[in-house]
């Protein structure tokens, strides 16, 4: 079964190669928000043929097409995930690495009541909070 970027990619009219396939499949199936290298080492598990500068020009590929999101959480790393019409932020851990999605009105309500004071009406928003867990103190 094709996986979501891959149907995406399709409707958008891209070619899929089958390296194209595998590289999808493995953005879709991320339960994190993988950078290029840690893509090409999954990519590279389902097939050895797969190389880095392939990985790169697909993943830049798909950016290009709206179908990826490019972030920089501040590691000198541009980490990817499916681009969702559902709005979510970031909360990211300084000393680990690991991002955590979460979405809360109360901060989106916050959000457009600051853009309606400034004259302004809220269309979107890119929340990233850096953060360590407690007890913990900042490591960089």
């Amino acid at each position: 079964m094709p996986s979501k970027l891959e149907i995406l990619c399709a409707e958008r009219g891209l070619k899929m190669t089958e390296q194209r396939r595998v590289i999808a499949r493995v953005l879709s199936e991320a339960i994190d928000h993988p950078d290029v290298e840690q893509v090409y080492h999954r990519a590279s598990k389902l097939d050895s043929k797969i190389s880095i500068a392939t990985v790169y020009r697909t993943v830049k590929l798909f950016e290009e097409a709206e179908i990826l999101e490019r972030h920089d959480f501040g590691d000198g790393r541009s980490r990817y995930e499916e681009a969702t019409e559902q709005a979510h932020d970031h909360l990211i851990d300084v000393n680990s690495g690991e991002v955590l999605e979460f979405t809360d009105a109360e901060i989106h309500s916050l959000l457009a009541k600051m853009a309606e004071k400034l004259g302004y009406r809220l269309v979107d928003h890119r929340l990233e909070i850096y953060a360590v867990r407690e007890g913990c103190s900042a490591i960089k």
